[in-house]
């Protein structure tokens, strides 16, 4: 059984495979970060918001700008995008390897960072106008007809998304994904040779391009690259605070941290002496005097249990704390 499930976590025995593991868990990498830069510029915001307002009121915006840098510079660097280069992944035309053409990087940016940010705006606006369309007499039809159009549409993505990932853990797809089918390329590990290109400076452009043009694509080019380190450390730090905080981590740390229970006092753990009996369960002796505590409601000799709350402070028998105007005598009637 067990070599029949190793395709899940080896690719199928194919070193150009990444596993469908690695693969889920680059595609969860963005919808962690995207949340995390919004909320910092929500709170950025709200603490400044005449100078840093601008950045909750486009965020989408902005996002799509810092988007398009990031991915643009890795895809052309690394031919791979943030999560994939972060799981050390790249990405290779579909029909062979080598280099990604200018088309198959194209058609990349244009699914990495367009299309989401489209498909973001139209639900926004289709909620937006689903809210106002609620206090309107009659509802408007075309408004609930695109609704249930994206409804539908949402649904048939994610069974074909499911249906493309079945079909690659069972070794029949080379892509694990519609999207990367769509623009043409696959996934495969980055080797010991990649990483050394990498390390390389690129080679000076030939064709003699004027200098500002090179210190402007440098500029953006450092810009990028410091935007990418400072991503994947603080998406290293996300995923850090998400393991702290999570509940299987706390839990464990309560076991390890916590004390053990300590054990009951010793005068709990007597017998105690039913409160009607007739002796005083201090001496031992027919009861005289007869004394209740409110504290605890047993009943003891009077002379007994004023010696032994004045100088204990607490019930002889349940061990609540006690003083002397808790003591209540009884009278025969």
């Amino acid at each position: 059984m067990a070599e029949s499930g190793a395709h899940l976590t080896v690719g199928g025995g194919d070193t150009e495979r990444p596993s469908i593991f690695q693969l889920l868990a680059q595609e969860s990498l963005m919808e962690a970060v995207r949340p995390a830069l919004q909320h910092a510029a929500k709170v950025l915001a709200e603490a400044h918001p005449s100078a840093l307002g601008f950045l909750w009121r486009s965020y989408e915006e902005l996002y799509l700008l810092l988007d398009l840098l990031l991915q643009s510079h890795l895809l052309s660097s690394r031919s791979a995008s943030f999560s994939e280069n972060f799981y050390g992944l790249k990405r290779v035309p579909r029909a062979g390897g080598g280099a990604l053409g200018r088309g198959a990087r194209g058609r990349s940016l244009l699914l990495l960072c367009l299309l989401p940010y489209l498909l973001r705006r139209l639900r926004r606006a289709v909620s937006r106008r689903r809210d106002q369309d609620d206090f309107s007499i009659p509802p408007a039809p075309r408004l609930h007809r695109l609704h249930r159009l994206l409804a539908c549409g949402g649904a048939a993505w994610a069974v074909l998304r499911l249906a493309q990932t079945l079909l690659y853990v069972a070794g029949r797809a080379r892509t694990h994904s519609p999207l990367l089918w769509l623009a043409g390329v696959r996934l495969t590990p980055l080797t010991a040779r990649d990483l050394s290109l990498m390390r390389k400076e690129h080679p000076k452009d030939p064709t003699g391009s004027s200098r500002l043009v090179q210190a402007v694509v440098g500029v953006a080019g450092g810009v990028a690259g410091g935007v990418a380190t400072a991503l994947s450390l603080g998406t290293f730090f996300l995923q850090f605070l998400e393991w702290w905080y999570s509940s299987d981590h706390q839990d464990s740390i309560k076991s390890l941290t916590s004390l053990p229970a300590p054990p009951p006092p010793l005068h709990l753990l007597q017998p105690r002496p039913s409160p009607s009996s007739s002796c005083c369960p201090l001496c031992g002796r027919l009861l005289s005097n007869h004394t209740v505590l409110s504290t605890s409601g047993y009943v003891f000799c009077y002379r007994c249990i004023y010696a032994f709350v004045k100088g204990s402070q607490r019930c002889p028998l349940s061990g609540y704390p006690t003083q002397l105007q808790h003591l209540v005598k009884i009278y025969a009637s």
